[in-house]
This record gives C-alpha cells, structure tokens and sequence, in this order.
C-alpha cells in the first residue's frame, strides 16, 4: 500500500507540475483529477485514515468515501479521452451525459450505505456481509461502474496505442495493461460478490489475489501515464549534466582565449548565480562558451602556424601540438607582439559538425590542462 501511494503521489506531482504550465488543458485537466482521485481515495481507506474518518463521521463514512473517490477518478479518466477526441464539442456532451451516470452511481451507493446500521457496514470487502442487499449492492454497483469505466478507458487506450510512436506507444500499452487488468479485477470482485450474495463462501486467498492484482495494476497504470514524461526528463537530465561536465572541461581553452582577448567574451543574459543550476541556464553558459572559444580560436589562429607553415599546417594537427601552440601563441600576444598574418580557418581542423567540433574542442582543452 505505501508503494503504491508513492507511485500515485509522485504521478500526482508531475501532472500537478504539468497542469500549472498548462492550465487551459482540458484532457491534462481531466487525468491530474483523477489521479488526484484515486490518490486521495487510499489514504481514506488505510486503516489509520479510515479509522479518524469514522471517528468524525461514524463508522463506514471511509469506505463511502473512498468509493465515491474512486467513482469520480474513472469519471474523470473516461473525460481524459472524450476530451481528446477529434470531436471536442462531441466528446464534451458524452463527458456531461457521463457525469449524470456517475453522479447516479454515486448516489445510489450512498443511499446503500446509509439505509444499513452503522456496525452492519463498518466491516471491510473481506468481511461484510453479503447476503444482506444493500452491502451486496453497495460493493456490486460500485465495482460494475468501475468495470466499466475502466474497460471503457482500456479499449480507447489501446487505440492511441496503435496510433502511437514511441516512447509514448510504450506508456499507453503500459497503461492499457493496468486498465485492463483493473476491469479484470473489478469484474472477478463482482462475481465475488454475486457468489457471496448467494450465500457461498469464497476462499481467503482468491480475494487477496484480486486485490494483489488491483494493486499491481493501478501501479503499471499510474507508471503507463508518466513514462513518456519520465523519459524525457531524464533525457533533459542526461543533457544537463552533459553539457554541464562539457562547460567545467572547456575551462582551460576558454581562460586562456579570454585572457588574450576578452572582448570576445559575452555579457551573460541572467546573473551567475541564476544560471549555475536552471536548466536554461546551464544549455546556455555551455553554447556561450563554445561560441567564446571559436571565436578566441579564430582570433588566435595566426599565431599559431609557426615560420614555415602555409595555412593547411593546422588541418591535420594533433590535440596536444594544438596546446602547445596554443600557450606558445598566448605568450607572444601577452608580449605584445603583432599578428604575422591573416586569420586561418581552424574550423575544418577541429571537426565538420557540431558535435565532432565540441570533442575536438573538449580534447584540446583537455590537454592544455594535463600540460599545466
């Protein structure tokens, strides 16, 4: 139970994050509600939450409250699809149409629950008595709702799967399973219930199985929903530490261009200690100093070739005989001596893309730093 109120309350915090960057998104709206749903409807029904519910309330107030939570968390899962219908205005009446269906589930439990005395509905799924009608009714119409709903929203998972690339495929087939395993189990609980009705006994270890099963399938769901975003934030991380370990490796080029011409050094957009750990920031003070660098590069360039060297001397030149130039460069321009040419073209040296160009860069940097 505390692994899955940590999985739920994590879902909840991400969609939180989401829907505060979002706020006018109807179907983000939707599932945050219900996750939000389903995440308050646990605590009701542990047995400390349950037990201080009832105590205000009196007894059975916890149940009825979980279940008329979990009601409105497949109200609001099956709204998350109508609303991303192709057919807003549409999928907007079926969502209303639905309210009313939920809101008469709802009500017709409560009315189940309150009609019985406060003992008879005080005892757990396990343990209620089903053979009277209103418990039996209570549980069946409950779970008949869930089952439908949460078929309802497998079924239409399943085609946004389909539809899907990948990662996001991943998480909705991730999210179809629990949906489906879900109705699976909410159906299996309604036979329970009918079986139990009639007075039959079920073994202990079925019910703890379907309730296993419960668990296990709200977890995959809650984990189908957040695997697209999970992913890439921890791609965005990855770059951002990247691109962090880059910048602190570039330090030892970019100190000795911007000692021999800091003019070339640019004026950051937002003070340093705003930019140290943002993630813009970081992006930011990386793609500066690559820019810093090839420009001190360009700059320094004609010092760099040495008497009898023509201009193609440095197509081919190593990392560490780039660094030795280098200091040797930064010493004549510190002495003041002036430019014997004209600038060279150090780019088709140091990589034809992008990336080779920063891993030429970083390797020089690199060995300007083991030669100190």
């Amino acid at each position: 139970m505390a692994l899955l109120l940590l999985g739920l309350v994590a879902a909840i915090v991400w969609k939180l994050y989401q829907l505060k960057r979002s706020p006018h998104d109807a179907p983000l709206r939707s599932v945050t509600l219900c996750l939000l749903c389903a995440g308050l409807s646990y605590p009701v029904a542990m047995p400390g939450g349950a037990s201080g519910v009832d105590t205000v309330a009196g007894h059975g107030t916890a149940k009825l409250i979980q279940n008329v939570l979990l009601l409105l968390a497949m109200y609001f899962l099956m709204c998350f699809y109508l609303y991303s219908a192709a057919d807003e205005e549409a999928g907007r009446r079926r969502a209303r149409k639905e309210a009313v269906v939920v809101g008469v589930v709802a009500v017709a439990i409560t009315v189940a629950a309150v009609s019985v005395p406060h003992e008879v509905f005080a005892g757990s799924f396990s343990t209620a008595d089903m053979t009277i009608p209103q418990i039996a009714f209570f549980y069946g119409g409950a779970g008949l709702y869930l089952m439908y709903a949460l078929g309802m929203a497998c079924r239409w998972t399943r085609r946004y799967a389909r539809m899907s690339r990948r990662p996001h495929s991943t998480g909705l087939w991730m999210a179809a399973v629990g949906l489906g395993a879900m109705a699976v189990a909410c159906a299996i609980r309604a036979v329970i219930v009918a079986v139990r009705w009639a007075g039959v006994v079920v073994p202990h270890p079925l019910m703890a199985a379907v309730a296993f099963l419960l668990v296990a399938s709200v977890l995959l769901f809650a984990a189908g929903i957040t695997y697209s975003g999970a992913r890439a934030r921890i791609s965005s991380l990855r770059l951002w530490l990247r691109h962090r370990r880059d910048h602190r490796r570039l330090a030892p080029l970019w100190e000795l261009l911007a000692e021999a011409y800091p003019e070339n050094v640019l004026r950051p957009a937002s003070p340093a200690a705003l930019d140290r750990w943002r993630a813009r920031g970081v992006h930011r003070r990386y793609h500066r100093r690559i820019v810093e660098c090839r420009d001190g590069l360009v700059d320094i360039s004609p010092y760099l070739l040495d008497e009898d060297d023509d201009g193609s001397a440095l197509f081919d030149i190593d990392s560490a005989e780039l660094a030795v130039r280098l200091r040797r460069a930064s010493a004549r321009i510190e002495k003041g001596v002036p430019a014997p040419r004209r600038a060279v073209p150090l780019a088709m040296a140091l990589g034809s893309d992008r990336e080779s160009d920063v891993k030429q860069l970083i390797a020089v940097s690199d060995a300007l730093r083991d030669a100190a």
